[in-house]
């Protein structure tokens, strides 16, 4: 789709915007410069982003976990995120609230990405080891949006793993659904976990996987991210929202991301708005790429331009009719694309 051609009053409106938000980070830079000048900053140290509230950071020291400075930001240091590893000064205390500078922001290894509402991709969090797709059966837990989820897991190299929450609504009925669910995706080797958030019993196994890690929960609202989190970190302040008894669909309850400690070690962030990753931005190799089990198969088929619907040598076809793939994870996985070209 070409570009629009602004009008002269939208060039304006545009220019002037501009001008405004430099205008604001030549104001910022004078103040941070008065404070260096009048000695008030500490020394370079290393922190960590908890929690992003505009145009300001709230800090951790690497080596004092008891203390958060809410910092500015030096200008043109890009989008600063949760999770984000920075070099910051301490700048005075003001009323009970420690200040600071951000001077640089260190290499993540690792980002998750999400469209923003004006259809820009944007990163939400940093340095993540894990994604803690959590379903359930209520709001009821289907295979093609676990699979956009793995595929945007896979696209950004974080590690994905498959949580079912509120097994207490688990029954004879619908048992075998969900282990048939599960295991399909435990063939493909990803790691799975069942838990109840009610019952802390059922807590063990998966605390000892966050420990010593950094992980993201993420999945359909409703589902128990925010319960899961509060019985995990007790004492923690966090809304948890009730399911809408009409739609059986979630309400959004989280407003920002942040980052907490587990007791025991290792960090979860709670990462909001995230009903499921929009993958319209996606090209079709990188949703190929999403599907591990056809990653190999990439670049076989007879056909370069092959579009693995009835060409003859499709190295994806051939693969579903050996029953090397799933039939209906190569359904999905054409559903995904199909979403790619309706938009």
């Amino acid at each position: 789709m070409s570009k629009r051609k602004l009008n002269r009053r939208q060039a304006w409106r545009v220019e002037k915007i501009q001008q405004e938000k430099a205008q604001r980070a030549r104001k910022k830079e004078a103040g941070i410069a008065e404070q260096l000048n009048a000695g008030e900053l500490g020394d370079e140290s290393e922190g960590q982003i908890m929690a992003h509230f505009g145009a300001q950071v709230e800090v951790e020291a690497r080596d004092d976990r008891s203390r958060r400075y809410r910092c500015w930001l030096r200008a043109n240091l890009g989008s600063l995120v949760t999770g984000d590893r920075v070099v910051f000064r301490p700048g005075p205390e003001t009323q009970g609230v420690h200040s600071g500078v951000v001077e640089t922001v260190l290499p993540r290894v690792s980002e998750l990405s999400r469209p923003n509402p004006y259809n820009e991709i944007k990163p939400v969090a940093a340095n993540i080891d894990f994604i803690v797709l959590v379903v359930a059966p209520e709001p009821e837990a289907h295979a093609n949006l676990i699979d956009r989820y793995l595929v945007a897991a896979e696209n950004c190299d974080i590690e994905p793993i498959i949580l079912l929450n509120k097994t207490d609504l688990i029954d004879a009925d619908n048992r075998a659904k969900f282990d048939d669910l599960l295991s399909k995706y435990e063939a493909l080797g990803y790691r799975t976990l069942r838990v109840c958030s009610r019952d802390e019993s059922s807590l063990g196994e998966l605390k000892a996987f966050l420990n010593d890690r950094t992980s993201v929960f993420v999945g359909q609202s409703g589902v128990g991210k925010s319960s899961l989190i509060g019985t995990l970190l007790p004492g923690e302040e966090l809304k948890v929202g009730a399911l809408s008894e009409n739609t059986r669909k979630g309400k959004h309850t989280t407003t920002t991301a942040r980052l907490y400690h587990f007791p025991a070690g290792g960090d979860l962030i709670d990462s909001p708005g995230i009903r499921e990753f929009g993958l319209w931005h996606m090209s079709g190799e990188e949703v190929l790429y999403g599907f591990r089990e056809l990653r190999p198969l990439a670049g076989y088929c007879r056909f370069r331009d092959c579009h693995h619907e009835q060409e003859p040598g499709c190295a994806i076809r051939d693969a579903v009719a050996a029953g090397d793939v799933r039939e209906d994870r190569f359904q999905s996985y054409k559903r995904i694309l199909q979403t790619l070209t309706d938009l």
